[in-house]
């Protein structure tokens, strides 16, 4: 029987937050954070191919996705923020633990959740969700860290190319070897919302606040370290934005760490989908007890 996916809408601190729900309310919680420039939308087979088991949540993050995306003036746009948001939309849904599947911007903001509250995750999946500096591939971040450093005409150029119709179906085809398994309508999707009138200085505002994710890598090892939190890595392994350095760096701080890389590139769902969520399946099914 299929899943019922259900798509609504939290009202957290003044702001419209969208998210998928599917599952038992019941069931442990698997929350799903995605990456830039998508949105949950990335989830869509994902959600009911896990509900039968668990209560799938995926939120889209301020200024992505069906979410609102309120001004600059209006809105503190740091993945500090985005991560008081996702929090706060938690707390309304009454979801104490969960496991979190985290993908690209989806990482850093799961980390500052684990941080916050490390009793709190059950386990984590991560698809090309970053956490070592191991993973960062050159010359992609290149341009990113030096924007950030030093923001001007010079330096902000670079990085509005990541905003271009060309570098989103770039992100989806990279390094994926039959591009007929990834649907067109996923970077015609992320561009329309990309293209949206203060959409693109969003963007370079979360571009110029990304070290601090990196800042926090310390203590996420750490982390990983005291709670030797079950982890699965399920990492496409030819990603040029991400490497997989990144998904074997896991296994320094969690021994336990499972990691699995796959012939496909930086949204490996959409060429993976079938056995990624066997891993899921498998790894939840053994750790969540």
């Amino acid at each position: 029987m299929t899943a019922v996916v259900h798509h609504r809408t939290a009202t957290v601190d003044g702001l419209e937050v969208f998210y998928r729900e599917a599952g038992d309310p019941e069931a442990p919680v698997v929350v799903l954070l995605h990456g830039f420039p998508t949105s949950s939308h990335m989830f869509r087979h994902l959600i009911p191919a896990l509900a039968d088991r668990y209560r799938v949540i995926a939120p889209d993050h301020i200024g992505f996705g069906q979410s609102a995306m309120p001004s600059l003036e209006d809105f503190p746009y740091s993945f500090d923020a985005l991560t008081e948001v996702t929090s706060g939309l938690l707390r309304s849904l009454g979801v104490d633990r969960f496991a979190m599947y985290v993908q690209d911007y989806g990482a850093p903001i799961g980390w500052r959740l684990a941080l916050r509250d490390p009793d709190r995750i059950t386990a984590i999946i991560t698809q090309n969700g970053n956490a070592y500096v191991d993973g960062f591939v050159k010359p992609f971040w290149d341009g990113v860290f030096a924007y950030a450093e030093a923001p001007g005409p010079e330096t902000e150029g670079p990085v509005r190319g990541a905003l271009t119709a060309e570098i989103t179906r770039w992100q989806y085809l990279n390094g994926v070897a039959d591009p007929t398994l990834v649907s067109p309508d996923n970077w015609v999707h992320d561009q329309a919302l990309l293209d949206r009138p203060g959409n693109d200085e969003i963007q370079l505002r979360l571009f110029r606040d990304y070290p601090t994710n990196v800042d926090l890598y310390p203590r996420v090892q750490q982390y990983f370290r005291d709670s030797r939190v079950p982890l699965l890595a399920v990492w496409g392994a030819n990603d040029e934005i991400f490497g997989p350095a990144g998904a074997e760096a896991f296994g320094q701080d969690l021994p336990d760490a499972e990691i699995h890389l796959l012939d496909s590139g930086h949204f490996a769902l959409e060429s993976h989908l079938g056995p990624i969520t066997d891993y899921i399946r498998d790894f939840l099914g053994r750790v969540l007890v």
